[in-house]
C-alpha cells in the first residue's frame, strides 16, 4: 500500500485491491472495468442488481448486492460512488479500519495522468460526442481507450482500457467538478447552459468552472463556434472552433435531416473534407459528430476512414434511440432533460415527419424543476401532444409547490392550442397514452429517470 497515496494524488503504477461503493452507476462502473483490465484486483457493492453489473461480473470482477461492513475484505483503498454518502456503511468500515477512501474523481484524475488525455466537456452532448470520438479513433487505426458515461452500441460498453494505446478518451463530468481534476493534453467543450447549481451556486460560477477547464488544456481545446455560452471562448489561443457559423474553423454546410440519420458537409481550416453521412438524426448530432471530425483531423487521422467511421456509428444508449414499433406506432426514447435538450430531440423529430410526435416527458430532480421549470415555455414547440410526469426524484427530497404541474401549466400557458396533460401516477400515465396513440405516431419519451422503461410498457399492453 505504501505510495499509492502521493503528493497531487492517487498512484495507479502499484497494483492495489480497491473496493467500489457504488458500482453501479455508468461512470463508476466504466471505472472499475479499466482498473480491472489494468491489473487491480477489483471488488464492488450496489443497493440493486443491473444488466451493467452483470457486465462486471464477466469480466471478473466480484459484485455484492447490498451494502454491509463485510464487504470491505482485506483491500488497500475504498472508492466511493458521488451519489454514496458519508454515514454510508461500508464508507465507516473503511474510516474505522484506517484505509484510505477516495473519490470517483481521484480515480479518474489518476487514470489520465497515464496517457494522453482528451477530456470531452459540456452541459449536453458530452456523452454523444466521446463514444463518437473512441469509434472515429478506432476506424482510424489510433486505437484509443476510453472511459465514458453510456454504453456505445458497437462496442457494448462505456470502457476499454488497451496498455499499447497512447490516447485516452475521457467523458468529462462538471456534475461535481470531476472535470477540473483531470489531466487534460486536450479538450473539447460542447455547451455550456446553467444546470448544476447546486454544486456552483450560480451560473456564473459555472462558468468560472468552464473556464478553468479551458486553462487546464496542455495543447488544443475545440469548442462550438455556434453555443451561445461559448461565445466569450471564441478567439481564445489555442481554441479551435466547429459548428454551422461560416466563420467556424470547421464549419457545417448543407445539413440534411431525415427520420434516422442526417448528412452535412464539412470545411475544414484549409480545404474541404467533403461530405459525410449519420445514422443519427438532428443538427446537435452533426455538431457533435464534427467536434469529434475536427479533434481527429487534427491528429493527422485519415478522413476517409472517419468518414466510413462515422456511417457506421450507431448511437449511444438512450441518445434517440429507437426502441420499437406496435400497430404502426414508433417508439424512440432519449436521456433530454434540460430545455434546450428537449427542444433538440423535438427539432430532430420534426424532420422525421411523423404523423404525429407524442412527447413524454418525466423533469429530473426537484431542484433542478424548481430552477429552470420556467424555461422549458418554448421546448415543446415540435410536439403535437405533451404528456408531462411526476418528477424523478434521484434521491432528492420533495420540495413543497415543486411538481411536474409546474411545466405542463406554462407549456399550456405559452402554446395554448397544444394538448398538454399532466400525468402524476404512472398508471394513469400508462392507461392514457395507450388510448391516445393511433398508427403514424411517434411516442418520443424524453427524461434522464426510469421514463426508459415506458416504451416496453406501452408496447406490451398494445393489442
Amino acid at each position: 500500500m505504501t505510495g499509492t497515496l502521493v503528493k497531487g494524488g492517487l498512484d495507479l503504477d502499484t497494483k492495489l485491491s480497491i473496493h467500489i461503493v457504488g458500482i453501479g452507476g455508468a461512470g463508476m462502473r466504466a471505472i472499475g472495468l479499466v482498473l480491472a483490465t489494468m491489473g487491480h484486483s477489483i471488488t464492488g457493492s450496489d443497493l440493486k442488481s443491473s444488466t451493467g453489473l452483470d457486465r462486471l461480473v464477466a469480466a471478473g470482477i466480484k459484485v455484492t448486492i447490498g451494502h454491509e461492513r463485510h464487504n470491505v475484505g482485506q483491500i488497500d483503498l475504498v472508492a466511493r460512488s458521488t451519489a454514496v454518502a458519508d454515514e454510508n456503511i461500508e464508507i465507516r468500515e473503511a474510516r474505522d479500519r484506517g484505509i484510505p477512501v477516495v473519490s470517483r474523481a481521484d480515480l479518474l484524475s489518476a487514470i489520465t495522468r497515464i496517457k494522453p488525455t482528451v477530456s470531452v466537456a459540456g452541459t449536453h452532448g458530452k456523452t454523444t460526442t466521446s463514444s463518437m470520438l473512441a469509434v472515429l479513433l478506432a476506424q482510424a487505426n489510433l486505437n484509443p481507450s476510453f472511459i465514458i458515461g453510456g454504453e456505445v452500441n458497437e462496442i457494448g460498453c462505456g470502457a476499454l482500457w488497451k496498455a499499447e494505446s497512447n490516447l485516452f478518451v475521457v467523458e468529462a463530468d462538471e456534475s461535481d467538478g470531476t472535470f477540473l481534476t483531470l489531466d487534460s493534453d486536450y479538450g473539447i467543450i460542447t455547451s455550456i447552459e446553467p444546470d448544476h447549481l447546486g454544486q456552483y451556486g450560480d451560473e456564473a460560477n459555472l462558468r468560472d468552472a468552464f473556464n478553468q477547464f479551458l486553462k487546464n488544456i496542455k495543447d488544443k481545446a475545440f469548442v462550438c463556434f455556434d453555443d451561445e455560452g461559448l461565445k466569450d471562448l471564441i478567439g481564445e489561443p489555442d481554441v479551435i472552433t466547429y459548428g454551422v457559423n461560416p466563420e467556424a474553423d470547421y464549419s457545417i454546410e448543407d445539413y440534411k435531416g431525415s427520420r434516422f440519420g442526417s448528412s452535412f458537409s464539412l470545411n475544414g481550416p484549409s480545404d474541404k473534407l467533403g461530405n459525410f453521412s449519420l445514422a443519427t438524426p438532428g443538427l446537435y448530432n452533426v455538431r457533435n459528430a464534427v467536434a469529434a471530425l475536427s479533434f481527429a483531423d487534427y491528429l493527422g487521422a485519415d478522413i476517409n476512414l472517419l468518414r466510413e467511421g462515422l456511417a457506421q456509428f450507431g448511437g449511444v444508449a438512450r441518445r434517440f434511440h429507437y426502441r420499437g414499433e406496435k400497430n404502426g406506432i414508433s417508439f424512440i426514447d432519449d436521456y433530454a432533460h434540460l430545455p434546450t435538450e428537449v427542444s433538440s430531440v423535438l427539432q430532430a423529430a420534426k424532420e422525421g415527419d411523423w404523423g404525429r410526435i407524442i412527447c413524454v416527458f418525466q423533469p429530473h430532480r426537484y431542484s433542478r424543476t424548481q430552477d429552470f421549470w420556467n424555461d422549458f415555455s418554448h421546448s415543446f414547440q415540435n410536439a403535437d401532444v405533451v404528456y408531462v410526469t411526476g418528477i424523478y426524484s434521484a434521491g432528492e427530497s420533495p420540495i413543497p409547490g415543486v411538481s411536474g404541474r409546474l411545466i405542463a401549466d406554462i407549456v399550456q400557458e405559452s402554446e395554448s392550442g397544444k394538448q398538454v396533460v399532466y400525468c402524476e401516477h404512472r398508471t394513469d400515465l400508462v392507461n392514457r397514452i395507450r388510448s391516445e396513440l393511433t398508427q403514424g405516431d411517434l411516442c418520443l419519451t424524453l427524461g434522464a429517470g426510469d421514463i426508459t422503461t415506458l416504451p416496453n410498457e406501452l408496447m406490451s399492453g398494445l393489442a
